[in-house]
């Protein structure tokens, strides 16, 4: 069975394959839900697409085995990380690594992950303007 370790929250768990970060990290009770830079993380725990990749909250940086060990990127992931409208956080197309970002509700573990919660967003940086 996979393993994913959350790094930020020093916590790991056993999941079957195909099983989404997002509902590894709701085993653990770790929001993932952490909108832009933590603004937003109380409320977005509860208000948030619940997993239709629809919102862009829930971006989480796969640090190890983002390649082999999980699934390529869906459709609402290159829409959200590639066109800046109509997301409501166009800030999501303008990250620096976003074959290694994903949303935690349309990306399923096949292998070992480790997985950062919330990775920020520098929205003063080249990416952010150009």
């Amino acid at each position: 069975m996979p393993k994913v370790t959350f790094k930020n929250e020093n916590q790991e768990i056993e999941v079957a394959a195909g099983t989404s970060i997002r509902e590894a990290a709701k085993q653990l009770k770790i929001n993932t839900n952490q909108g832009i830079n933590g603004i937003g993380a109380g409320i977005n725990k509860f208000i948030n697409c619940h997993g239709l990749g629809q919102c862009g909250t829930c971006r989480v940086f796969v640090t190890e085995g983002h390649i082999a060990n999980t699934n390529g990127q869906t459709l609402w992931e290159k829409k959200c990380f590639k066109f800046p409208f109509p997301d409501p956080i166009p800030a999501l197309a303008y990250l620096e690594n976003p074959e290694q970002t994903r949303l935690a509700c349309q990306c399923k573990v096949t292998g070992n992950v480790t997985v950062e919660t919330g990775p920020e967003i520098n929205l003063f940086g080249d990416n952010f303007f150009s």
